[in-house]
């Protein structure tokens, strides 16, 4: 089972994997702990990570970047139109109203959804974690910013569902930095909460969250973001500041040039990355446009000026965070930074100058979340025993159901069943009063966001058929599940038999109704119900018990029913039916989409390994010809004659001519015929020269083992005296007979030029002493037969002495005497006993002496 976690950046990607010693960072084919999550569209094949980071410059409208920021999001998103002006590719709204990116692929115009080109970037991910372990990657924990929404975290699980890949959790970013912090730390307090403040300024957004440790737990107590404010932002003053300096001075516009934005916007990032250890650094870049070579410079000073607007708006998710998790400065004990942006020095004085303290890097700023991500992958499976340690995540949003009273009603009503920091996992029960069909929606409430939409998802919970014609009592089980995805899980229908009368007080519930909402209980990861029903019902309350919250499959548990005090109790027999649920998710891929959408990544796939094994196959053709090419100059210049030689330079030299001009784009059947062709010619050479530089040794081996053989027939030796001389003469002969053999062979060997055909081959050398070790051994290793038993001479039995009387004898003398007169082996059987008690008495006499 494969454990593995990846940190989707908006920039570059890391993979983290879990082994027994610990976690590590997973290289890619470039042996990089970084892969870029770009994907290059190519007229043959796609070029994905390293490979499309390397292939962008040369094609930028072809090279898609940024993905994150295009998922899950409309088209007519603010945020995401100014995205769309600094990307060098083409995108357009699509029929649903999300964006749609548009490539030349394979000689046509195509187009693609964000989620299809994150699935993109994850099966390379997911190839280089295969890579690295030699086996099967499938489950895996992928880390999410916290400000992603439900279609957003919808959108992750189906780019993994296409790229193969099964996520046991999408792990907010936030929460896997403190894990990948926390677990390992021996010193946390027992009773005292130890707060700390992680800050992640990454390439396109800024992230804080404050989080409590105790012993063997972390609780997330606040999260704040800024989605757009990263290191990119730098990167794009610094572009533009340099783009109007070059327009005034060159006379270039770079706006104009796709290709020149792409260089300008790399150079500017490196620029940033010298400024941040640098009180100055220099611009240079040949032919940046029009043939034209431009420099710049500038100041660490001048250049914060220029990024002021950036850095006005860090300090505000930091004093939000802090307002969220009620503390002041002083409560937070350290600062924490981590991200790629984070290393511009004005960010690291605005962060000090707010906490009043000096921020730290105890962590790798880029690999944390994804060691935070294994680890929790590596909690969540049975693979590994994880110490123990629990993360109590918060839901960083308010979400509530709303649905109608009646169909006259147009007003809805409305209820917030999962609160702000919520628990993660939670499943919370509503019990609703209806006659027929009803709908209920999933909203976002006091998010303070303008950019997540509000509306997330709407239920159909019906038909059914209450049995008396009354108002049906319904019990709704809400899930937020590990992922952050809110759903209605299951309706039921709960009809009630009573079987001894009761007052009319419970009489059946009238058309109006209202909410009364239980409050919640003390544990903050229990689950809450929700009645509704009618104010002439209120005699009659509804106490279900609080749904189990923290597993993804609870129990659902029968419902007890109390009366008024002033009604005798009754009982009832409660009758479950199950009711459909059909959910309608605004913006998610419908599961036929979706299946179609994993069947064309296949077909992408497939075709990306059949361009890969071309090129494999042509490069093993231009591989052949300069090595042989070579070799018919060097060693193999004495194995072939000078008009094979000249013949096959000229066939090397036009298959290399084909190769450059009509072959540069041919199938991979075309470049193993070309190969194949080649090697009629250049295999006996080759072969020639193989069998004349192993010739020697097999020879030496053959006489070797006829020497050995020979003498050993030969030797007077007491070990050969058992072996009958017929059978040593067969050996002599046998070995008689293969040493004419490779004389006769050795003598026209002898007299063949280099560039012949051989007449004594290695392969016969080898095979004659195998047929003469298979023959003489056994005869030479015959075994010597067993010694006859010898029959022993008939003894005369001894003469009788005169009885006499025994002599008494004391106790010593009879236990002196037992040893020596006892049964053959007597006497070891007494020292054994006695060792054996011995070893007995060891133990006490230890255990006394340590009394």
């Amino acid at each position: 089972m494969s454990v593995v976690g990846f940190d989707l950046g908006n920039e570059s990607c890391i993979v983290a994997v879990a082994r027994q010693r610990g976690i590590d960072v997973v290289l890619n084919e470039e042996s990089k702990r970084e892969t870029p999550a770009i994907v290059c569209f190519g007229d043959k094949q796609r070029f994905i990570g390293t490979a499309g980071a390397a292939s962008s410059t040369m094609n930028p409208k072809n090279s898609i970047s940024q993905i994150k920021r295009l998922l899950g999001r409309k088209f007519s998103d603010p945020e995401l139109q100014s995205d769309l002006a600094s990307f060098p590719f083409r995108v357009t709204e699509g029929p649903d109203g999300f964006p749609l990116v548009h490539v030349r692929f394979l000689g046509e115009e195509r187009t693609f959804t964000p989620t299809q080109l994150l699935a993109m970037v994850l099966s390379n991910l997911k190839g280089i974690a295969e890579g690295n372990l030699n086996t099967a990657v499938v489950d895996c924990c992928i880390g999410i910013p916290v400000y992603f929404s439900d279609l957003q975290r919808r959108a992750v699980l189906d780019a993994a569902t296409i790229a193969g890949l099964r996520p046991l959790r999408l792990f907010h970013e936030t929460t896997a930095t403190a894990l990948a912090y926390g677990i390992y730390k021996t010193d946390l307090p027992e009773h005292d909460q130890l707060n700390v403040a992680f800050v992640d300024v990454g390439h396109a957004s800024m992230q804080v969250s404050i989080v409590g440790y105790k012993k063997g737990q972390l609780k997330m107590l606040s999260h704040a973001y800024d989605r757009s404010l990263g290191g990119r932002d730098f990167d794009e003053a610094l572009f533009k500041h340099f783009a109007a300096k070059f327009k005034e001075e060159y006379k270039i516009d770079v706006y104009q040039n796709a290709r020149a934005c792409l260089r300008l916007r790399v150079a500017c990032e490196k620029l940033k990355k010298v400024l941040s250890a640098n009180p100055e650094a220099p611009l240079n870049i040949e032919c940046l446009m029009d043939e034209k070579d431009v420099r710049g410079f500038i100041k660490r000073d001048e250049f914060e000026q220029i990024s002021a607007p950036v850095l006005e708006r860090v300090k505000g998710p930091l004093e939000k965070a802090l307002a969220e998790a009620g503390l002041t400065t002083e409560n937070v004990h350290f600062v924490e930074v981590v991200g790629s942006g984070s290393r511009v020095p004005a960010i690291i004085k605005i962060i000090t100058e707010f906490f009043g303290k000096e921020p730290r890097r105890t962590m790798n700023a880029s690999e944390c979340v994804a060691r935070g991500c294994a680890l929790q992958c590596a909690i969540l499976s049975p693979t590994f025993k994880v110490r123990e340690f629990q993360v109590n995540d918060g839901f960083p949003f308010s979400i509530a159901l709303s649905w109608k009273q009646d169909s006259q009603t147009s007003v809805p009503q409305q209820t917030i069943v999962f609160p702000k920091g919520n628990a993660i996992p939670s499943i919370k029960a509503l019990t609703f009063y209806k006659s027929s069909t009803f709908e209920v929606d999933v909203l976002y409430v006091d998010t303070g966001d303008s950019q997540i939409p509000q509306k997330i998802s709407t239920y159909t919970i019906g038909p059914f058929q209450p049995s008396k014609g009354e108002k049906a009592k319904l019990k709704v089980k809400v899930r937020l599940n590990i992922h952050g995805i809110v759903t209605v899980d299951s309706a039921t229908m709960l009809e009630e038999d009573v079987e001894v009368p009761v007052s009319s007080a419970n009489e059946a519930p009238k058309d109006t109704t209202k909410m009364d909402t239980d409050d919640a209980p003390s544990d903050p990861v229990s689950g809450t119900d929700v009645n509704m029903h009618e104010p002439k019902s209120a005699d009659t309350t509804e106490a279900a018990p609080a749904a189990e919250n923290g597993a993804q499959d609870p129990e659902e548990k029968s419902v007890p029913m109390e009366t008024d005090a002033k009604v005798e109790p009754s009982k009832r027999k409660v009758k479950k039916t199950s009711v459909p649920v059909h959910e309608l998710v605004y913006g998610a891929l419908a599961a036929v989409d979706l299946q179609k959408a994993v069947e064309k990544e296949y077909e992408m796939a497939l075709q990306d390994r059949v361009m890969e094994e071309t090129k494999e196959k042509k490069n093993a053709v231009e591989a052949y010809v300069y090595d042989m090419r070579n070799k018919l100059y060097d060693k193999y210049s004495d194995f072939v004659t000078s008009e094979e030689k000249e013949g096959l330079i000229a066939k090397l030299q036009e298959v290399e001519d084909w190769l450059y001009e009509d072959g540069e784009d041919e199938t991979k059947g075309v470049y193993i015929s070309k190969l194949e062709e080649l090697k009629k010619t250049g295999d006996p050479i080759e072969a020639r020269y193989k069998e004349w530089t192993e010739r020697g040794s097999a020879i030496d081996q053959l006489v070797y083992c006829i020497n050995s053989f020979r003498e050993a027939a030969l030797s007077n030796d007491q070990k050969f005296d058992h072996i009958d001389v017929s059978e040593k003469q067969k050996a002599i002969n046998e070995c008689s007979e293969a040493e004419d053999w490779l004389r006769e062979k050795k003598q026209q060997q002898d007299t063949l030029p280099k560039h012949a055909n051989p007449v004594l081959l290695v392969s016969d050398l080898k095979k004659k002493a195998e047929t003469l070790d298979r023959f003489c051994k056994p005869i030479m290793t015959k075994p010597k037969p067993a010694p006859k038993p010898q029959t022993p001479p008939p003894q005369t039995p001894p003469p009788q002495p005169e009885t006499q009387a025994p002599e008494p004898q004391t106790p010593e003398q009879q236990q002196s005497g037992s040893g020596a007169a006892g049964e053959p082996g007597s006497e070891g059987g007494v020292q054994q006993a006695s060792g054996e008690q011995m070893d007995m008495d060891k133990p006490d006499e230890s255990a006394g002496a340590a009394a």
